[in-house]
């Protein structure tokens, strides 16, 4: 497990091979040597533990397993393990914690791990009377869901209140939806939830007199939401051709339109949730419910804009903040059968699922001011595709050591194409 000095640090390590990246790594973080086993990839998720996880196995689907370095959130460094298949995220994410890290990293705050549960309820003639009726009876709704999970009770979570929401119309006539609000500790509380809509449901027919038809969690995670933010002093974004100042001028006029611009504001959040997923998905949690609610949450108003907010400051520094609901948890699921996620959660060293759901916002943040930084400079394609020219070698038919050889010569010819690589090969066997 990491502690509070390792530092997230390293120096050369896009220099070394993977195996010594692991090692360094498992050396730094004080990994045991099963965790660092289980981070190379290797045999990892045998087809018995697979089998037990999902239906219909056939085999096992792997993506790159990458390490975004430098981070240090709410005074603490972290190493961030990050399951990617885009070229630029882990480097692109690494340089911007690199950066933020002279002024101290970021900061992140969150709120208490509340998840919803809906129960909907349909036939009803009176529904604002039947939600009179249904807020009359909190306490006893709260408490017989509280009796299907006395584990949860015991760590301080549970049924904490209700909501009712009524429809006067829809397609299918009036309808009320009661929320149970539920404290699911360092669960992501899918299963809880559900768990606690079906408990109650025969209750809340009986107290309205309607029929109960969905009982679900609901994906907009509304009231567990992390805010992430990021102070960089211009000087630190100065680059060889573009004063600092300048730089950060340029990030806040092009989050300017994703605020307005629901066309722009999609790939701006898809940038953030760059950021995001991969640490998701490498510590075993659920990307698909966390890019559910990420982009119901930027569309809460009425209009779809952006999840971040970038400022400057009266002394002229970058200020960026992220508000995103963050449902994600270090118990149960995936994060206890995939050994990899397991060892994912010993290389952060995370104590709660709010812990966690903070250091994936400050990635997220620091996703979305690398690319809104590469906008704002030489532009997203220059950076992204001088990283990509790997995959474009290998397509064109490089192996070994051409690989990293026809890269940089097609990049350095600025024609990142498999057209250039493969040229290049045919001229080399000519030769």
């Amino acid at each position: 497990m990491t502690t509070d000095t390792t530092s997230s640090r390293i120096e050369g390590m896009r220099d070394m091979e993977p195996q010594a990246r692991r090692a360094t790594v498992a050396q730094m973080a004080g990994l045991k040597a099963s965790s660092a086993e289980a981070l190379s990839g290797a045999a990892v998720l045998g087809l018995d533990v697979a089998n037990c996880m999902i239906e219909n196995v056939i085999g096992t689907f792997e993506l790159p397993l990458g390490l975004a370095t430098n981070f240090v959130v709410n005074g603490r460094d972290y190493l961030v393990p990050m399951a990617v298949e885009e070229p630029s995220v882990v480097a692109a994410a690494s340089y911007m914690a690199r950066i933020a890290r002279a002024g101290g990293g970021f900061q992140a705050s969150s709120t208490m791990p509340i998840m919803r549960a809906q129960i909907q309820v349909l036939g009803l003639t009176d529904p604002f009377g039947a939600r009179a009726r249904l807020l009359a009876e909190r306490d006893a709704l709260v408490e017989m869901a509280n009796a299907k999970d006395t584990v949860l009770i015991g760590l301080g979570g549970g049924c904490k209140d209700i909501e009712v929401h009524v429809f006067p119309e829809s397609p299918i006539g009036a309808m009320l939806v009661l929320h149970l609000l539920v404290d699911v500790r360092d669960a992501m509380g899918a299963n809880t939830v559900n768990t606690m809509a079906e408990t109650v449901a025969p209750y809340v027919e009986k107290i309205t007199g309607g029929t109960v038809r969905l009982r679900i969690l609901s994906n907009l995670a509304d009231k567990r939401i992390v805010t992430a933010s990021v102070r960089v002093a211009a000087d630190a974004l100065t680059t060889q051709t573009l004063d600092g100042a300048e730089v950060a001028q340029g990030i806040v006029e092009a989050c300017a339109l994703a605020l307005i611009d629901p066309y722009r504001a999609a790939t701006h959040n898809k940038g953030i949730m760059n950021g995001i997923d991969p640490v998701v998905v490498a510590t075993g949690n659920d990307w698909r419910a966390i890019e559910a609610g990420a982009h119901a949450f930027a569309a809460r108003s009425g209009r779809y804009t952006s999840l971040t907010r970038w400022e400057i400051a009266k002394d002229g520094a970058l200020m960026g903040t992220l508000d995103i609901p963050m449902a994600m948890g270090i118990v149960g699921g995936a994060t206890r059968t995939h050994p990899a996620a397991q060892a994912a959660l010993d290389l952060m060293a995370v104590s709660s699922a709010q812990e966690l759901a903070e250091v994936t916002a400050a990635v997220g943040l620091a996703q979305n001011m690398a690319a809104l930084r590469a906008l704002a400079t030489e532009g997203i394609q220059r950076g992204h595709m001088t990283l990509h020219a790997r995959n474009i070698a290998i397509t064109a038919g490089a192996t070994g050591g051409d690989i990293d050889r026809v890269a940089k010569a097609i990049v350095a010819a600025g024609d990142v194409s498999v057209a250039q690589a493969k040229r290049l090969l045919e001229a080399d066997n000519m030769s």
